[in-house]
């Protein structure tokens, strides 16, 4: 009897109207990777989760928050002082702050940005890939670019 290597697995803290999180998302798909997609925005981590996520990935929670596009200046994130838990408060009644997109596989936990930080915790891709501008990330011989 043969022994087989059980799929890859992965989760991503996905929203498919940022490109880096669809560019991820297809690199994922490309390898082959089996896929658990949460939209983070739709359903978000709980405290918990956001600060698992923020600790794997060995960021501080200020290196997780998304300026552009969010509230970042309303609520005002940008003054000093602000504490951590003040900045995951944020990211809990605002997702959208929540820098995206998070991939969670038994190789780690990353923050994919740019999107082709997620091969660093991916078993070797081999096959060609771009993203969806046309930017190779992986080239005709297999080699990351």
């Amino acid at each position: 009897m043969t022994a087989t290597t059980p799929p890859l697995t992965a989760t991503i803290y996905h929203t498919p109207i940022a490109g880096t999180s669809r560019n991820t998302l297809a690199l994922l798909c490309h390898a082959g990777i089996e896929l658990t997609v949460i939209e983070y925005l739709k359903t978000p981590p709980s405290r918990e989760q956001l600060i698992q996520l923020i600790d794997e990935a060995i960021l501080k929670p200020r290196e997780a928050l998304r300026e552009k596009g969010t509230p970042f200046a309303e609520i005002g994130l940008g003054a000093p002082g602000i504490t951590d838990d003040v900045i995951i408060d944020a990211m809990l009644k605002h997702p959208i702050l929540i820098n995206r997109p998070f991939v969670v596989t038994p190789r780690g936990t990353r923050l994919c940005r740019p999107s082709e930080v997620v091969l660093d915790i991916l078993p070797p891709v081999t096959r060609s890939f771009a993203k969806e501008d046309g930017e190779v990330v992986i080239d005709t011989d297999g080699q990351r670019t």
